[in-house]
């Protein structure tokens, strides 16, 4: 999935309208997301690592270049020219795990205006998918402090990079593992394995299949129980664990995936705990966001860990982001957008975040790129020349970084329901230079952003 016709066709033409034209002066594109969904009160950056990976990689191979010929819409001269094209630009980004909000750009682009306009398409996909599971993950790991989250998506993903890209973002998001193997090996997450139903039902006996499993994986047992009846199935876990126990072999957990789980696993542990298997965990999955993990955790449910797949990688309340990448500044000139809706803000820009003396965010501000203020700058240079300017922080830095920036969020936000919004304000200065670019190119009044 790195090929440079993963674009739309718009990216080609304006591409050929440049050349023709002679115009490819130095451009500043920025992705931002214009208004946060309505259950958020925060978003969290991620995809930075396979965008920078995507650009360092850009070149059109011959099979494409000759498909594009082939086309009849692109000149001889202008397809030669891409036979060479490679990223040569300068990447700022917050680091993966950061919280944002509306307006912050997450990243900008600093390039020769045919790289920096190529790569967009491509660029939206990977950091909108990522950061909307890694948003919704968050959500589900504020929602269970200390419990086990495993990602279970993968099979209802919006196919295969999907998944490997949402066990990522889950992670990042401070999720304990995932279920997706390949994932494991891409980027070295825990992987964490059960059985399934059709496993129990292959036996003509249920308490069999537990011990062959159990003997099979001996110390990472979890066995299913909810296949026909839960606390009957307990019941044979019970006698089980105390007969396998002789032999050194330990059932590690069970799980339910049906029914009342706060009720279930009040019955299942008490079973457990009369049985003197103490140690058996109790895991639940089942369709579940963070919403049903904080109401059942709410319910006293003695559940240990929870299997969160499809609504939390399909995003499924909010299933995706008015984001946009839009030029910002082109040939030394600040440029702005004044659609109706969709004006933008111009000119390359940081956001400086301010701290209460409780070390919780207090405030951002959006600004320009060299203003000085008494907040922290969040975008960071991260490739310059199309060259890493520091080595990946890789997958753990990014997850400690989330964890920080969680636990940094005011009180009211780190909540399910809607909060008051936290305090994006506008620099004296960018509102100055929203008003001159206006009076540039003609503007009329009342399309600054709000």
């Amino acid at each position: 999935m790195t090929g440079a016709l993963l674009t739309d066709l718009y990216q080609l033409t304006m591409l050929q309208a440049y050349y023709d034209s002679g115009m490819n002066a130095s451009a500043s594109f920025e992705f931002f997301v214009r208004n946060l969904p309505a259950q958020r009160n925060f978003l969290m950056a991620a995809g930075l690592e396979e965008v920078l990976a995507y650009l360092q990689g850009l070149r059109f191979e011959e099979e494409e270049l000759g498909w594009l010929a082939a086309s009849g819409r692109f000149s001889a001269a202008f397809l030669r020219s891409l036979e060479d094209l490679r990223f040569t630009g300068d990447v700022w980004a917050m680091p993966e795990g950061t919280v944002f909000f509306a307006d912050e750009p997450i990243l900008r682009v600093t390039a020769p205006m045919r790289e920096a306009q190529l790569v967009e398409s491509r660029v939206i996909n990977l950091l909108h998918y990522e950061t909307l599971v890694a948003s919704k993950a968050a959500r589900c790991v504020l929602a269970a402090p200390g419990k086990v989250l495993v990602d279970f998506g993968l099979r209802r993903a919006h196919a295969g990079e999907a998944g490997l890209l949402s066990a990522r973002a889950s992670y990042l998001a401070g999720f304990s593992g995932t279920a997706t193997v390949q994932a494991g090996m891409e980027y070295g997450i825990p992987v964490y394995g059960t059985m399934a139903h059709s496993y129990v039902q292959a036996y003509d006996d249920e308490a069999q299949a537990f011990e062959h499993f159990a003997r099979s994986q001996p110390g990472v047992t979890t066995l299913l129980i909810d296949t026909y009846d839960t606390e009957a199935a307990a019941r044979k876990v019970v006698e089980l664990a105390n007969r396998l126990a002789a032999d050194g072999i330990r059932i590690k957990a069970v799980r339910i995936d049906s029914g009342d789980l706060g009720e279930h696993a009040r019955q299942v542990r008490a079973i457990l705990d009369a049985g003197g298997v103490e140690e058996i965990g109790i895991f639940a999955s089942g369709g579940l966001d963070e919403n049903q993990v904080r109401d059942v955790l709410r319910s006293g449910a003695p559940i240990e860990g929870f299997g969160i797949g499809t609504r939390m990688n399909t995003s499924a309340d909010a299933p995706f982001l008015d984001c946009a990448y839009k030029l910002v500044e082109y040939a030394g000139l600040p440029r702005r957008k004044r659609s109706e809706g969709k004006a933008t803000w111009p000119g390359r820009k940081q956001v400086f975040r301010h701290f209460g003396a409780d070390g919780a965010m207090a405030r951002d501000t959006l600004g320009l790129h060299d203003e000085r203020g008494a907040g922290k700058p969040l975008l960071e240079l991260v490739m310059a020349g199309g060259r890493r300017e520091i080595a990946a922080p890789g997958l753990e830095a990014g997850r400690g970084h989330g964890r920080w920036q969680l636990a940094a969020l005011p009180a009211r936000l780190r909540a399910l329901d809607a909060a008051e919004p936290y305090d994006v304000e506008v620099s004296v200065a960018l509102k100055t230079l929203a008003r001159q670019v206006d009076t540039r190119s003609g503007a009329v009044a009342g399309t600054t952003p709000a």
